[in-house]
């Protein structure tokens, strides 16, 4: 899934907020024989070959003693979705973490998010694209991407469409519930990642030996939402979803993933539609 001529390599890589995403990067990394270290609040039991770590990413006298890595993976996840929870985890926790690091890292690779976009009437969006934020989520992103990129710690920003994979069966049961609603005909777009090719894409971005500052982390298949849905519907056995408004705060937009792919990334699920069925499937 990863095919760069030259990766670059570094022992050491520390995954701050090793969560869903976290977790499978981490698993990655060690595999390919990093030294690995990975960071969460809670307690961590696995025997697994990496380094867990425990500390809040909000309180900085949670992180002292903190290993000395080449490389750091940002991938923390809010608890709550609202603007203070996202600027303390995502511009301070940010800071935090790279602050209590007794060596500067030589590659930081920042989990971002496409809401920086916002509002684009289903046009393709890319790196180049001007970010726009709309809401607060995508505001707070673009903050920390702005901080990262002052620091001179090597910083790069993944910039995430919407994940979907194991466990994240939120829109399986909104359809089977006749609780979802699309945008019929309208071309309004989901741009969407599975969460293993999520992970790929970070290990990747790490080995670049010359990354751009920001690359976007998503499929090849931009799909409309009532599309998606519909076959998504199809699967389940239940109707399809009536007509309703888009997802409010996101921005319609098709993200393209060309500058990722040209980087030597290939999605194992290009197509969400095949994704989803391959959840449904296990």
């Amino acid at each position: 899934m990863l095919a760069t001529s030259h990766p670059k390599r570094y022992e050491s890589v520390l995954v701050a907020g090793a969560g869903d995403v976290g977790r499978r990067v981490a698993r990655q990394l060690l595999a390919d024989g990093h030294q690995v270290f990975a960071l969460r609040r809670g307690e961590a039991a696995e025997a697994d070959g990496i380094r867990w770590l425990r500390g809040d990413l909000t309180q900085p006298a949670t992180l002292r003693d903190m290993p000395a890595v080449d490389a750091l993976i940002y991938a923390a996840a809010p608890d709550a979705r609202d603007e203070d929870a996202y600027r303390a985890l995502y511009v301070d926790g940010l800071r935090h973490i790279v602050d209590a690091l007794p060596v500067p890292p030589r590659r930081t690779v920042f989990v971002s998010s496409s809401a920086v976009y916002g509002e684009h009437g289903g046009d393709w969006v890319d790196e180049t694209t001007p970010v726009a934020p709309g809401a607060f989520s995508g505001r707070i992103m673009r903050d920390a991407e702005q901080w990262l990129a002052s620091r001179g710690v090597g910083g790069v920003s993944l910039r995430l469409a919407g994940l979907y994979g194991p466990g994240r069966t939120q829109l399986f049961e909104r359809l089977r519930e006749g609780q979802a609603r699309v945008p019929r005909g309208q071309g309004v777009y989901a741009n969407r990642i599975h969460v293993d090719d999520a992970a790929s894409a970070l290990a990747l971005v790490l080995s670049l030996p010359d990354p751009a500052p920001v690359y976007v982390g998503v499929d090849d298949t931009p799909l409309p939402i009532d599309v998606l849905y519909d076959h998504l519907a199809g699967l389940l056995g239940v109707p399809v979803p009536a007509e309703g408004p888009g997802p409010a705060g996101i921005g319609n937009k098709r993200l393209s993933n060309a500058l990722l792919r040209a980087s030597g990334f290939r999605c194992r699920w290009p197509d969400a539609r095949a994704g989803y069925a391959a959840l449904l499937a296990g």
